[in-house]
């Protein structure tokens, strides 16, 4: 159990001890802030497998800065104390440090722009200050030097299109999305409400006078969709953006009639979405495709041009490190513009949850660091980076590119730099206030029934939003 006399500080705290792999139920962490004037002095009593130790630390904090700056700082400076101990305690280190939450990027770019470290300082301050290893802080300082897409600019937006419907449920898989055969029935009057809400989003960026500069339609599967479905739908996305992505992940739902489709739209950017080379691991983890399928869709998305991204997840459930070397080598064969390497998270929800004697993560540092260097070897930089709460060993996904390729919704949702506005059921619209240094969020319901129910409810919601 980890308590906390501060609200605002209980889920991070957590997140660190899950980190170090405790067992709750013989590990108590108790955590006690007292203020007195502009000192901060944190008490920590911990219990860890019936050693009971007490650790106390005190800081400073200049009063003159706002209330948000304040808060982010002691966040900071506690969960850098609750680190020291825990290493001391476990003699463990994480690759990633004190550093919790999902964007280690954007916490170094925030560092950067309150004035509190220079960018060529970058992976010297996080080892130094936040006790990230060498290697996750050298990745952190490429990836930011590799952001050259980034706009800060109110008026510039990106437009997130969800399509949660799959032709099956992946065994890691988390997200709210229905197997297409459960909601065949559903998915036109789906369509319809989605351009219901999309014809609404026009009036708003009208009145805003925002730009809209990527399109990006996930899910999910959006492929799924038929090439008449994707037609009708793509009909009433007509922004002219240079940049629009549509996320084609499973290789067995790729036809040239639906490739025809996209491109006529003027969809820019695909992902077709291999996760491993191996037969046997997609079999085990709910992917029908082959990988004849897989091929047959990249050639032909080459043919007509598109730019592809390509997923592989490390980590998958029976697959050891020579299965992912070759998931690997493979992709570098391929070229693809752009590629993926995720960590597997083993999230609540997912089907893999309840069966984690699949997984081994001996061999997961080893996968990842080969990855990186091989990509970088062969010409591949790291553009973007994110990390998810249980990726095994507290590792991350980047994203590599070749060519100037880079997926720029990628960089601006990670980075969280520019408005986002969210269509269809949970789909997250997420309003940037870069003078204010502030975020709001509003999320669409998750689920495709209750979006259809109340699809004139989140219209409403979002002029509101939108004000």
């Amino acid at each position: 159990m980890v308590k906390s006399n501060k609200e605002e500080f209980i889920i991070e705290l957590q997140d660190l001890c899950k980190l170090f792999n405790l067992d709750m139920d013989k590990s108590e962490i108790e955590h006690i802030e007292v203020q007195s004037q502009n000192k901060i002095t944190n008490d920590f009593k911990c219990c860890i497998d019936g050693t009971e130790k007490i650790y106390s630390y005190s800081y400073v904090i200049d009063q003159s800065l706002s209330d948000l700056r304040k808060k982010s700082l002691r966040k900071r400076m506690v969960k850098n104390h609750l680190y020291l101990i825990l290493s001391k305690s476990l003699n463990k280190t994480l690759p990633w440090g004190s550093l919790t939450g999902v964007r280690p990027t954007k916490f170094a770019r925030d560092l950067i722009e309150y004035g509190e470290m220079k960018e060529h300082l970058v992976s010297e301050v996080l080892q130094r200050d936040y006790y990230v290893s060498k290697d996750k802080a050298e990745l952190v300082a490429a990836i930011l030097k590799n952001q050259k897409c980034i706009i800060r600019n109110d008026n510039l937006i990106d437009l997130y299109i969800n399509i949660p419907i799959c032709p099956t449920r992946c065994l890691y898989c988390s997200f709210i999305s229905s197997e297409i055969e459960r909601v065949k029935d559903k998915v036109d009057l789906y369509i319809d409400c989605l351009i219901k809400e999309i014809e609404a989003v026009k009036e708003i960026i009208k009145n805003k006078a925002y730009i809209v500069r990527t399109i990006y339609i996930g899910g999910g599967t959006p492929s799924v969709l038929s090439a008449e479905q994707l037609d009708r739908l793509l009909n009433r996305v007509n922004f002219p953006v240079s940049e629009f992505t549509v996320e084609c992940g499973r290789a067995d739902t790729i036809t040239e009639e639906k490739l025809d489709v996209l491109k006529r739209h003027n969809v820019t950017r695909l992902s077709i979405n291999p996760q491993t080379f191996c037969e046997a691991t997609l079999k085990r983890i709910g992917r029908k495709q082959k990988n004849i399928e897989i091929f047959n869709a990249y050639s032909k998305a080459l043919e007509r041009d598109f730019v592809v991204n390509m997923d592989v997840i490390a980590g998958l459930p029976g697959e050891k490190f020579g299965i992912f070397k070759r998931s690997i080598n493979t992709l570098l064969e391929l070229w693809p513009n752009n590629i993926t390497v995720h960590t597997l998270s083993v999230k609540n929800g997912a089907l893999l949850k309840d069966n984690q004697s699949l997984l081994d993560d001996k061999d997961i540092n080893k996968m990842v660091d080969f990855a990186e260097k091989t990509l970088i070897e062969k010409g591949y930089k790291p553009y973007y980076l994110y990390r998810q709460k249980n990726q095994l060993c507290g590792l991350e996904n980047v994203g590599y590119f070749r060519d100037d390729s880079v997926c720029i919704f990628n960089v601006d949702s990670m980075e969280e730099t520019n408005t986002v506005i969210g269509l269809g059921a949970g789909a997250m619209s997420k309003r940037v206030f870069n003078l204010e240094h502030r975020i709001e969020r509003q999320p669409n319901v998750k689920f495709i029934e209750d979006y259809i129910a109340r699809i004139d409810e989140m219209i409403e919601k979002k002029k509101e939003f939108y004000k």
